[in-house]
């Protein structure tokens, strides 16, 4: 196994993992995968159900909304359902998290480019970061299938290093899921894990190997070495 990478000295870049990380989704993803119980006569589920789940994509939707997993038969078909529902909704709800926005505002007055790694489709990426204000100052967004490859695999965060000019040895990558870490650490990134995400109902954050955590999105700036 290689050897773990060092958090920067000098950080030039900050990248971003969207959904529970900046931005949180959970409500509109809920809403579109308890649309498919409610159409067929199944009765609501509260919005906490969903929730922890919710970094999962349609596959986490789908396992609390209709206990359906992926080696389903209907499983396709019912995915692409949410998908539909999903797009109709995605920013009825959708806000960043209490102390992006002042996050992004540091970073950028500190003059730090950054940007979003994320492995949601562009399909649904592009519209929603074009729709909201925050992402006006994104440097990019690199979505599940910019590249070949997803996270864990370091590929999509060599791609938004690269767009931005700047060393992967030199970029942060902050996340809400193993896979942020997983796939940051194997790009030489520095890596923070964001404990206020989605982390799921069996996460133990602390066996990620993240260089930091942080509790609230303004932690990051204490993350960071003096300029």
């Amino acid at each position: 196994m290689s050897e773990k990478p060092s958090f920067p000295e000098q950080v030039r870049a900050v990248l971003f993992d969207l959904d529970g990380t900046l931005v949180d989704s959970a409500p509109d993803l809920a809403a579109a995968a308890d649309k498919l119980r409610t159409d067929r006569g199944l009765p609501s589920l509260p919005l906490e159900k969903y929730r922890p789940m919710a970094g999962a994509g349609a596959r986490g939707m789908l396992a609390v909304a209709l206990d359906m997993t992926p080696d389903h038969a209907e499983f396709p078909a019912l995915r692409e359902e949410f998908f539909i529902n999903y797009e109709a909704c995605i920013q009825d709800q959708t806000v960043a998290f209490d102390g992006v926005e002042q996050l992004i505002d540091q970073l950028v007055e500190m003059g730090l480019p950054w940007g979003v790694v994320t492995n949601k489709a562009s399909r649904f990426s592009l519209p929603l970061t074009r729709a909201m204000p925050l992402f006006k100052t994104a440097r990019t967004v690199v979505s599940g299938d910019t590249t070949p490859y997803a996270k864990p695999h370091p590929a999509p965060l060599l791609e938004a290093a690269s767009r931005l000019g700047v060393a992967a040895g030199q970029c942060v990558y902050v996340g809400d899921d193993e896979r942020d870490i997983v796939a940051g650490l194997a790009a030489g990134m520095g890596t923070v894990a964001a404990l206020y995400g989605y982390l799921g109902t069996d996460k133990v954050p602390g066996l990620w190997g993240a260089h930091h955590s942080i509790k609230f999105p303004l932690g990051l700036l204490k993350c960071l070495p003096e300029a």
